[in-house]
């Protein structure tokens, strides 16, 4: 428990964060990783030198600032970064470590403003947060190593089968090299693969979310080949998988995670919106309310370049066409002469408030999101115009958490 005196510095020291937290945390990656190389082998190096990273923790540390008298209401967020956290192997050990890098950080990167009083402040914050995670992540442990056909960390797997779903979405099946069993898991859930590519001096972890229902004795990832763009180089893994691994391939993967789940319970209906990549976990949710036979109205809209990169379109239509309350819906942002000639889009271009009203109309219903930050902002924000409840909302990110709130920069 805090003290009044911890908390009220605490929260003075919130406008500070304001300005200066991305400053403060790409200072703490610099010398973290400069002092302890080993942790190299599980954070996401794109992620790094993107910034994603270093403003997804900034986030986060100014926000348990905010809350630091109620930290009960940022549990979610917690619980989030938690699974995320069991996924990667996370250990309460390294807590210690970011602690003290991040209490240096703040020395170095505010100087004489960095009182003692602030430093012990935040000392005896970052104690009580960090227990935090570390209970939440061990009840976690625990229930991946004890349900059936669960497991702790990582373990083998083998490549069953590649599947090519579009020209840059590729599905991978993996089960389990021991033979045993395999964990369920929710409709939404991801797994972390673990690789370490020839001339890469660390190993690599990256997450993907599980492409099919739940209930198969495989695993089926569909990652899209992340290539250059400007000053971005290719992805490391999803390049590495594209081009290296093959059937047969051994990989290590973790026990699925994850907070972004379908809501079988919730009989409304469901909107299922995706943009690029960003449906392999609405097919997870489709296929699973299929094979349930669920009665409720579904409704699949999907955003991408074209026909050549829209992965799994003659599946979703088969469901569509042999289930009466399905219905699919296409936009394509860089259709072909092709695509207009057979008629595989419904809207050239993005999505926007007046055709989501269209396709939607006003009906009371949950709403899943996935896809490019961009695509999704812009996405929630429609919804909100179309009188959507941001209750009613629910959407995953693939990286570092963000916000889709609108802002005067993103309306």
């Amino acid at each position: 428990m805090l003290s009044q005196n911890t908390i009220k510095v605490i929260k003075s020291t919130v406008p500070v964060l304001e300005v200066h937290g991305e400053a403060i945390t790409r200072h703490f990656y610099e010398t973290m990783f400069e002092h302890h190389t080993e942790l190299l082998n599980i954070f996401n190096h794109a992620n790094q030198k993107q910034g994603r990273q270093q403003a997804a923790l900034a986030n986060m540390v100014y926000t348990a600032a905010q809350h630091i008298d109620n930290l009960g209401s940022i549990l979610p967020a917690v619980r989030q970064v938690a699974h995320k956290h069991r996924s990667l192997g996370i250990v309460p050990e390294q807590y210690a470590i970011v602690g003290t890098y991040l209490l240096q950080a703040i020395k170095d990167v505010l100087g004489d403003a960095a009182t003692d009083e602030i430093i012990t402040a935040w000392s005896e914050a970052y104690n009580v947060i960090a227990d935090a995670f570390i209970g939440i992540e061990q009840e976690m442990y625990t229930e991946s190593e004890h349900q059936r056909g669960g497991w702790k960390g990582f373990r083998s797997f083998k490549v069953a089968k590649k599947v090519k779903e579009s020209e840059c979405i590729t599905s991978f099946y993996f089960v389990p090299e021991d033979g045993l069993p395999i964990a369920s898991y929710e409709p939404g859930h991801y797994i972390s693969i673990r690789l370490h590519p020839e001339g890469h001096a660390f190993t690599q972890i990256r997450q993907y979310s599980l492409s099919d229902a739940p209930g198969k004795p495989y695993y089926r990832i569909s990652v899209k080949r992340e290539c250059a763009v400007m000053e971005r180089p290719d992805g490391v893994i999803s390049t590495y998988l594209h081009e290296h691994i093959t059937e047969g391939s051994v990989v290590e993967l973790s026990a699925p995670a994850g907070d972004f789940v379908l809501n079988l319970e919730d009989q409304r209906p469901v909107v299922l919106l995706s943009g690029g990549v960003g449906l392999t976990p609405m097919i997870s949710m489709l296929n699973t309310l299929v094979n349930l036979e669920d009665k409720r109205s579904i409704t699949f809209l999907h955003a991408t370049s074209n026909g050549r990169t829209h992965a799994f379109r003659e599946h979703v239509n088969m469901l569509a066409e042999s289930h009466e309350g399905i219905q699919a819906y296409y936009c394509y942002t860089q259709p072909t002469a092709y695509d207009r000639e057979n008629a595989y889009f419904h809207k050239d271009g993005y999505m926007d408030a007046d055709w989501l009203r269209q396709m939607v109309g006003e009906q009371d219903a949950t709403y899943y999101l996935c896809g490019p930050v961009s695509f999704m902002r812009a996405v929630y924000t429609a919804l909100l115009a179309i009188g959507v409840a941001p209750d009613d909302m629910h959407y995953e990110f693939f990286g570092p958490k963000t916000s889709l709130a609108p802002s005067p920069e993103n309306v």
